[in-house]
């Protein structure tokens, strides 16, 4: 569980937390999620959609939307991790039945901060967005200019996915500095999770190559093709 998202913990293990062992749908539904995780962020996609599949017939079983909710925005939130960026459809669907944290969690994997209240968000993620919403407004200062700063508190979160999701949605409201890109390029090398890293190489690479820095971009490529390369 230690790769999941703080939203993820919370969503199908309320039952752990008593003596009796959690119904059938809950430890079924966890385990799916589990597996679809991995299997995405390795690349296997036809596992994925399998394991997801799986995970939203046991949820469906409750007839509770807003447990569907929950585990289509962990869907939308590893796509985003792997910068996957489309409409999180699954969500709108149930969206009506989400509780305001979903919502919030909705905005901010979607980029949505500008009056994102960041109290609503798992706690590693409030520094951020606090931070960038802070960024934001004086940027619209002219007197004060617009440079972005050297590095965001990405660095600070210390589960490896959560960290990539940040990421992800961060990217979506600006380009990342390249000590910003560097530790999502290595979260996602030290987990051995060959979608996202394929991903965050690119960014990378088209970084080095739009700035002139030919030996770097060609390091970069080396890694890439690495990476594709599969038993």
């Amino acid at each position: 569980m230690r790769h999941f998202p703080a939203l993820t913990a919370t969503l199908l293990l309320l039952a752990c937390a008593s003596a009796p062992p959690p119904p059938d749908w809950q430890s079924q539904s966890f385990a799916a999620l589990k597996s679809y995780t991995s299997a995405y962020l390795s690349g296997n996609t036809r596992v994925a959609e399998v394991e997801f599949e799986r995970a939203k017939a046991e949820v469906a079983r409750t007839g509770r939307p807003d447990l569907m909710a929950r585990i289509e925005l962990l869907r939308c939130a590893t796509e985003v991790a792997s910068l996957v960026m489309k409409p999180c459809a699954g969500f709108a669907a149930v969206a009506q039945d989400a509780a305001p944290a979903e919502q919030a969690y909705a905005s901010f994997i979607a980029g949505r901060w500008d009056t994102l209240q960041a109290a609503q968000l798992p706690t590693h993620y409030r520094a951020l967005v606090t931070q960038n919403q802070a960024q934001a407004g004086q940027t619209a200062k002219p007197e004060q200019g617009a440079s972005a700063p050297s590095q965001n508190k990405l660095h600070q979160i210390e589960d490896p996915l959560a960290r990539l999701v940040a990421a992800g949605a961060l990217i979506q409201r600006q380009p990342l500095s390249s000590i910003d890109l560097d530790l999502a390029v290595e979260t996602a090398s030290d987990q051995g999770w060959r979608r996202p890293l394929l991903a965050w190489l690119g960014v990378q690479l088209k970084r080095q190559q739009t700035v002139g820095e030919a030996h770097a971009a060609a390091k970069t490529q080396r890694r890439i093709d690495l990476a594709l390369q599969k038993n």
